[in-house]
């Protein structure tokens, strides 16, 4: 009885998350953390927005050293995006669900000024998510794991 009665609790609390919550770990949408691949520290907060089935995402924040420029500008992009201002840019787009990723889509390296394609797996129950930018095919590029931010 006892073990009946704390299973009814458990399914009670679970049923009172918040759609957010469950939400979050379903779908991109939402602060990430970015991870550099070489030195594992962090590098940007990038939020993802969806509108029409499409993830786009824009740097909010980057980690810098006091050394280093605050608000630096993209003077290696080639694009409309070419020293403009890093934070604030769109460095994500083009995203669509397909299946279990999100495939098609764009992402810009502001360090060198290169566009790459790019995919996107959701990993860890949602608090992770594995950004895979290439050319050509998936198989020639690297993958960086971004970190939500609660």
């Amino acid at each position: 009885m006892r073990h009946l009665i704390q299973a009814s609790l458990i399914a009670a609390a679970m049923l009172t998350l918040p759609a957010a919550a469950w939400a979050q770990a379903t779908s991109p949408v939402g602060t990430w953390k970015t991870i550099d691949d070489k030195t594992g520290k962090p590098k940007a907060l990038v939020r993802i927005t969806e509108e029409g089935g499409i993830l786009t995402g824009k740097i909010e924040k980057l980690y810098r050293a006091p050394s280093e420029e605050q608000n630096p500008l993209c003077g290696k992009c080639s694009d409309a995006r070419k020293d403009q201002p890093i934070i604030g840019m769109t460095i994500l787009s083009g995203l669509k669900k397909d299946g279990g990723d999100y495939t098609g889509g764009e992402i810009l390296d502001p360090a060198a000024g290169k566009t790459y394609k790019s995919k996107a797996t959701l990993a860890d129950n949602g608090n992770k998510l594995e950004v895979r930018g290439y050319i050509g095919a998936p198989m020639f590029g690297r993958t960086q794991t971004w970190q939500r931010e609660q």
